[in-house]
């Protein structure tokens, strides 16, 4: 004797759709629609009627009074279906731990809809322009012989999405045609011409060279221009490891004159091509939107991001229980899985809206105070107090987001692992993470706090945090070392 968990196809539906995105979940829902006759999108202001034209009676009665009949799943026993089809079945009715009264809103979500006066088509779906195609614009417009208009466009393919040469101009001019006869200098001049272009810094073939050209595009009467170029283009390495006191003997200035220099080396871009946008944007549509109302967070579904189904009435009403013809058969399969895709649709929201519930619920204190106030949470904290698997809370919380005040987060953003403290409490390394990011803005940036006095001020608010995990911690968090985090005031 032994168990065993059999994948039937519906519930294998079910899991897949749990674990999509809002916008993977719209495409499949499209593409339902499409393969399947018997559903169809409810529209605003209709009554949300799926009536069950396979009861018993139901090939009796015309398709008019089988519409208004109300949709009921629990019939499937008394239908003369194939046997299995109904054995693995998803309940009408999951278990909740909140009063839809109290606590679940089924208005619509107050976000931006597309009739708002403030909705701008264009600015959303606009792709952006790459940057070879606005040099290449700009080199359309320079006037030049075919063959150094050959080298420039070369040239441009070759300059990566930084806006720097890739290739060495050996390499570039060596992938002409011999019979081209086209020579080192040659390519040389042609660079120099792109050089010229928009966006200042285009074209260099290191970051000295880089800033070099932005310098030379700058006004002449520009203060410390001489000394800019300088630092660029003999001490750029010196200006990368911030020895400063080295700077300042090789370079003969004073403290507070090599601190106005490298404020207009600063001004700079060390990545021109960045300035030209090239990507499309990517959209996050948030799953759960939580608001406050009377000093209580309430949480709602955003019923914008997915649309209503419903079974086709009259298409349904054509079923009929005797008939074993293949068209009925087809017929009968297809509202079947429209069935179980509409029952599918409304597990997932239950189990999101649930699992979203109980993460508000746990973490009031960040809704409230910010990242400080995190609380530690796993997913086995989750699974327990809705009563599923953590493999089920894995899946809802990913690539699922949620609107709250303070902006759009992914839910898995709310669980973050713990750190003892001196009093024996908890805290997570989320509210870690927001501290250390607040004692390095607010660090005196001549002696930036290295992750030794880090920990050690962390330990100050009985917070035991070792030096290596706040290394992490601020790795994470995209801050650099203290050594390159030091400034001249």
């Amino acid at each position: 004797m032994g168990q065993q968990l059999t994948m039937t196809p519906q519930l294998q539906q079910a899991i897949r759709l749990l674990q999509l995105s809002t916008l993977d979940l719209q495409q499949e829902i499209q593409e339902a629609l499409e393969s399947n006759p018997m559903l169809e999108r409810q529209e605003d202001g209709e009554d949300f009627d799926n009536s069950d034209p396979m009861a018993d009676n139901a090939e009796n009665k015309p398709v008019a009074e089988a519409q208004d009949n109300s949709f009921q799943e629990t019939t499937a026993s008394a239908e003369n279906l194939e046997e299995g089809e109904w054995n693995e079945r998803i309940p009408n009715e999951l278990p909740v731990d909140t009063a839809w009264e109290d606590i679940y809103q089924t208005s619509a979500s107050s976000l931006p809809s597309n009739d708002d006066d403030e909705w701008d088509f264009t600015t959303r779906t606009s792709a952006g322009e790459s940057l070879q195609s606005h040099l290449l614009w700009q080199l359309n417009l320079a006037p030049m012989s075919d063959t150094d208009r050959l080298i420039a466009v070369t040239l441009i393919d070759s300059i990566n999405g930084q806006g720097y040469l890739e290739d060495t101009l050996e390499e570039i001019c060596q992938g002409f045609d011999p019979e081209l006869d086209i020579e080192l200098d040659e390519v040389e001049a042609v660079l120099h011409r792109i050089q010229q272009f928009e966006p200042a810094g285009v074209g260099a073939r290191n970051l000295g060279e880089c800033l070099l050209l932005q310098l030379r595009q700058l006004p002449k009467n520009t203060p410390w221009m001489a000394e800019a170029q300088r630092l660029v283009s003999d001490f750029i390495d010196l200006l990368g490891s911030r020895d400063y006191s080295q700077l300042m003997r090789r370079m003969k200035l004073k403290e507070d004159e090599l601190r106005q220099v490298i404020e207009l080396v600063q001004s700079l871009n060390p990545r021109p091509g960045s300035q030209i946008e090239s990507s499309e944007p990517e959209y996050v549509v948030p799953d759960v939107i939580v608001r406050k109302d009377s000093d209580r967070w309430l949480v709602e579904l955003n019923q914008e991001a997915i649309p209503r189904l419903r079974v086709n009435p009259q298409y349904a009403g054509f079923v009929r229980r005797a008939d074993t013809s293949a068209d009925n058969t087809f017929m009968r399969n297809q509202l079947q899985e429209a069935r179980w895709f509409i029952k599918s649709l409304q597990s997932r929201n239950e189990t999101l809206m649930k699992v979203a519930t109980q993460i508000v619920e746990h973490q009031r204190g960040f809704l409230d105070h910010g990242d400080e106030a995190m609380k530690p949470l796993v997913l086995h904290d989750i699974a327990e107090a809705v009563g599923m698997h953590e493999s089920t809370i894995s899946r809802v919380t990913t690539q699922k987001y949620m609107h709250t005040p303070r902006g759009i987060y992914e839910l898995k953003y709310f669980f973050s692992s713990h750190v003892s403290t001196a009093e024996g409490g908890e805290c997570s390394s989320t509210a870690i993470r927001a501290i250390i990011k607040k004692l390095v803005a607010a660090e005196n940036q001549k002696k930036p706090l290295s992750d030794s006095k880090i920990a050690g001020l962390l330990e100050a608010q009985g917070i035991q945090v070792a030096r290596r995990t706040v290394a992490k911690y601020r790795e994470s968090l995209g801050i650099a070392p203290s050594s390159e985090r030091k400034r001249l005031m």
